[in-house]
């Protein structure tokens, strides 16, 4: 039996050890530019990486996408999400249907976001008549011009001419020729409680949107996805219309993920990083309040800090 010694415990040298971190891996705060500056270790290298990916994407004129929650409009980053468009870093837009709505709202009033916890308790939640007398109209002529919601809507703001209309992301979108998509679950939004509401129209133009988004996503290949604080909707759409492409005989294989939120969500970890990047993709997971992370991005990349 085999005798136990503390003293006969086996020890190595220091210098044969393979090790994470390097004094070259430190920060380098004599560094002007502040993505010089980060260390080469976690998230901060995952950072650069997602940067040079994007920059890459941009040069090689390749797909860059950006899918998005409502909460990107009422953190009021649209100023900002319009700029990393106008600078080539966004080629195509997709959001749930709060999205449209919130957008909508600030062209025709310069606000958003009801104080639900107050219309809730006698049924005036949801219920702002211009609102939903936009988006009836808005689709009902989508439908019959056979168009989407991310294609009739810039074009609607446009006609109409609201107050606010140069505070609208769907606006600036439209007029700098950016595509965009609008995905609805019939029941998710204010608009589909309204009188003037109607099935045929709200289905039509988000089926529409649909396709138009599976095509645009069969074009991915070497190309960035970036979804921001949309936990179920947009995962969702991406992931069949990833299928869809290639059901088709589309290669779509080598691209990069990205999920940001503040909380990691299961959805936007399976259905946008880890399943569709399995054949070759790379993903990246960056959790953070998207009201202070995405101004860091977006100044990196416009090349302002």
């Amino acid at each position: 039996m085999k005798e136990f010694k503390w003293e006969n415990i086996k020890t190595y040298s220091i210098k044969e050890r393979k090790n994470k971190l390097k004094v070259s891996d430190f920060i380098k705060i004599e560094k002007d530019k502040f993505l010089d500056i980060l260390p080469e270790c976690f998230k901060a290298k995952e950072l650069k990486e997602l940067v040079n990916d994007l920059k890459r994407a941009k040069e090689n004129k390749k797909e860059i996408v950006w899918m998005i929650g409502d909460a990107v409009i009422k953190c009021g980053l649209s100023p900002l999400i319009k700029e990393i468009a106008k600078n080539g870093f966004l080629t195509f837009l997709a959001g749930q249907g709060a999205v449209a709505i919130h957008d909508v709202e600030i062209a025709l009033i310069g606000e958003t976001s009801e104080d639900v916890s107050e219309t809730i308790k006698d049924g005036r939640f949801g219920m702002a008549k211009e609102t939903g007398e936009f988006f009836a109209k808005a689709l009902e002529r989508g439908r019959k011009e056979g168009k989407g919601m991310g294609e009739i809507l810039g074009a609607y703001l446009e006609e109409i001419n609201p107050p606010f209309k140069n505070f609208s992301l769907i606006y600036n979108l439209y007029k700098l020729n950016i595509p965009m998509t609008f995905h609805v679950a019939i029941g998710t939004d204010i608009t589909h409680i309204h009188p003037l509401a109607k099935g045929e129209d709200i289905g039509f133009c988000t089926f529409k949107d649909f396709q138009r988004f599976c095509e645009r996503i069969s074009k991915l290949e070497e190309g960035v996805i970036i979804n921001v604080a949309s936990a179920v909707i947009m995962p969702e759409v991406f992931l069949k219309a990833l299928s869809v492409a290639r059901n088709l005989g589309f290669k779509v294989e080598k691209f990069t993920a990205c999920n940001i939120d503040q909380i990691q969500h299961y959805r936007p970890m399976q259905n946008v990083v880890i399943r569709p990047t399995s054949s070759g993709g790379k993903g990246y997971f960056i959790t953070s309040n998207i009201e202070i992370f995405l101004p860091v991005l977006g100044l990196i990349l416009l090349e302002r800090i």
